[in-house]
């Protein structure tokens, strides 16, 4: 069966910007069975990894050196955005790809739980350093918790964010406590007052970008920062004062992830804590740390250091000059 046009052009647009981008691999998702042997011919050399969740379009590629299978484990069909991050875990648990790749992916952009299965028809390009620390679907699927998916996802992102870039060239902690609203305020205290008092719910929902930016910069202040399961953030300021007796922690862990583990132990609320000095984020249930994301990389931070020299009269002086580093906290 040859291929279609479409995807033909598809294969031939991911061979060129492979080669211009120098990319390091091609990620095919389908859920349609191909010509392998013409997909291989239109995108030439390139590295081609292939997904797919139905064992039978894997089939044809049993034997076949020139192309990596990934294979989806689930009884359930999985959307897009989840399949393509499994893929790309996958590939880089396998040591297949790296964890900084640069990788085309070549997909159908229609969500098949709620249509049949169509042919590739979208491309996209995936930088993994800035997107890898999202791609965790799979694992808070898996969290046994009453917050919805679609919000735990967005306080991880967006927690992930605030431990990679921190705010003005400083890190930056913080802890989120997501559910069980109403017991997890009746447990704590303001330090300050709510920036979120007085707005509107639709200024207050983290499915909104600019709200998302605007915590940011509230995550900078003293507390925690409370978001209802639906996505609206409720107080920020506020101190945590909850049991923290015989919670079973690793030592090391400072007063933030204490509280965290605490409030996460006595309501039913996911608490998701930022470091300061690594950026390394951790969710807590019931206690316990159940997830932790390493950040891949802290941005260079441009800043003057004072260098001591002598001046003409060999009296001690300090000057600044400009340096940079890369700074691993």
């Amino acid at each position: 069966m040859r291929l279609p046009q479409q995807i033909i052009s598809l294969l031939t647009a991911a061979r060129q910007l492979s080669k211009d981008l120098k990319t390091d691999a091609v990620l095919l998702l389908t859920e349609t069975r191909l010509n392998w042997d013409e997909v291989r011919e239109h995108l030439g050399p390139t590295r081609l990894l292939v997904a797919a969740q139905d064992e039978n379009l894997l089939a044809d590629l049993h034997g076949k050196e020139d192309c990596i299978v990934l294979r989806l484990d689930s009884s359930e069909p999985m959307p897009l955005q989840e399949r393509m991050s499994v893929a790309l875990l996958n590939a880089i648990a396998n040591e297949q790809i790296r964890p900084g790749s640069h990788v085309i992916v070549l997909y159908n952009g229609i969500d098949f739980e709620r249509s049949p299965a169509e042919p590739i028809d979208s491309l996209s390009i995936m930088h993994l350093d800035e997107h890898l620390e999202t791609l965790r679907p799979s694992e808070l699927r898996r969290l046994n918790t009453h917050v919805p998916l679609d919000t735990l996802r967005l306080v991880v992102d967006l927690a992930t964010e605030i431990g990679r870039e921190g705010r003005e060239g400083q890190p930056v902690g913080t802890i989120f406590v997501v559910g069980d609203t109403r017991k997890v305020l009746q447990m704590c205290r303001p330090v300050n007052f709510n920036p979120f008092r007085g707005y509107s719910r639709a200024e207050r929902d983290l499915h909104d970008r600019r709200v998302r930016e605007q915590i940011k910069e509230i995550a900078q202040l003293d507390g925690a920062i409370i978001i209802s399961r639906d996505a609206i953030a409720e107080a920020a300021c506020m101190y945590i004062d909850a049991p923290a007796e015989d919670l079973p922690l690793s030592k090391g862990l400072a007063s933030r992830h204490i509280a965290a583990a605490a409030i996460s132990r006595a309501t039913q609320a996911v608490a998701v804590a930022v470091s300061q000095s690594s950026g390394t984020v951790r969710l807590f249930l019931r206690g316990e740390v159940v997830m932790h994301i390493e950040p891949l990389a802290r941005p260079q931070i441009w800043q003057p250091f004072r260098v001591e020299t002598a001046d003409d009269d060999g009296r001690p002086r300090l000057e600044s000059r400009p340096r940079t580093t890369t700074e691993n906290r």
